[in-house]
């Protein structure tokens, strides 16, 4: 039988997700993104739309009527590289179909933890850290950001400014205590 008429994989199509290193959502959740979250990824991908495609396949149609493709390094870079921006438009416009806003300033001058908030807590050593509870696709970790799926963040959500939680790690169970709870403030035309 032709190669043409076999069934392709049922993963095909899930290549886009592995995109950026990002982990796949959990079945039955939503992709929570803060408004910030998605206007960016949102500009990301109008980028790639309107600007960098344009200019690659400009690229790709001049090294094209060079001749030649088969030795042709700006075709073949050049193919290689609409195929990445083709993938990452997939997997933006998938994301951003499924997000879900959320804006965390609704929850200012709350003490519970929420999506959104930047937490303050101390494990039993003494040591303070500050991270800020994301969605999926906007985090960093550099920054102290964390998705709200990490084992931190659950833990966290819903306890209050002076609760003590439990955090399972792979030095075992640690209490962490909840030092401060802030949301960013609504912008004034909210």
């Amino acid at each position: 039988m032709s190669k043409a008429f076999t069934k392709e994989s049922d993963s095909s199509g899930d290549e886009d997700d592995d995109i950026g290193g990002l982990p796949p959502l959990p079945a039955g959740t939503r992709n929570y993104m803060t408004p910030q979250g998605y206007q960016r990824l949102r500009d990301e991908l109008l980028t790639l739309i309107d600007v960098e495609r344009p200019k690659v396949v400009e690229i790709v149609h001049w090294a094209a009527s060079n001749g030649d493709r088969s030795e042709n390094g700006d075709y073949l870079y050049g193919k290689k590289r609409l195929r990445e921006i083709d993938r990452r438009i997939r997997f933006l416009t998938k994301r951003l179909d499924i997000a879900e806003v959320a804006d965390p300033s609704q929850h200012f001058g709350n003490d519970q933890i929420f999506f959104g908030a930047t937490v303050t807590y101390a494990n039993s050593k003494g040591e303070e850290r500050t991270i800020t509870i994301k969605g999926i696709d906007e985090t960093d970790n550099l920054q102290g950001e964390v998705s709200w799926i990490a084992p931190i963040s659950r833990a966290l959500l819903k306890a209050r400014e002076g609760d003590e939680v439990q955090l399972m790690t792979p030095g075992g169970l640690e209490k962490i205590e909840v030092l401060e709870v802030r949301y960013p403030a609504p912008s004034p035309a909210d």
